[in-house]
């Protein structure tokens, strides 16, 4: 998820200067990054769910009695149940603040550059297309 934020921005300032505006910039990434963020975080959290579970194959009896003795629960269950649901929900977590809190904090930053450096804010639409500062 790191990885993804660091995209994000880096998309973002790639767009700036190629002379997009601040606020279309950063839409316009978050538009363009969503799907890849939220693939990579279900393929991994659907990845750890039989994890989660306790899922228990028997390759040795699949492979030489083709009956795998396949069940749920197990010794193992009590260690790495717990580790990979706090994986999966931390995944879950993770996608909402690198696509809904990154791009607010960017703006955020930006907007207290201006103020400090003097610079005019970045120009931002409101729902019904007026121009406000």
């Amino acid at each position: 998820m790191v990885r993804n934020g660091i995209l994000l921005v880096e998309f973002t300032e790639l767009l700036r200067e190629q002379g997009v505006p601040t606020f279309e910039a950063i839409v316009e990434a978050g538009r363009t990054r969503m799907t890849p963020v939220i693939l990579t975080a279900t393929a991994t959290s659907l990845g750890l769910i039989p994890l989660a579970v306790g899922l228990n194959i028997d390759f040795v009896t699949l492979f030489t009695e083709f009956n795998p003795h396949i069940f749920f629960g197990g010794d193992s269950t009590a260690f790495w149940g717990p580790l990979s649901w706090t994986m999966i929900f931390g995944l879950m977590f993770a996608t909402f603040l690198t696509l809904f809190l990154v791009p607010v904090m960017y703006l955020m930053s930006e907007n207290l550059k201006a103020k400090i450096y003097k610079r005019p804010k970045p120009i931002m639409k409101k729902p019904d297309d007026e121009l406000i500062a």
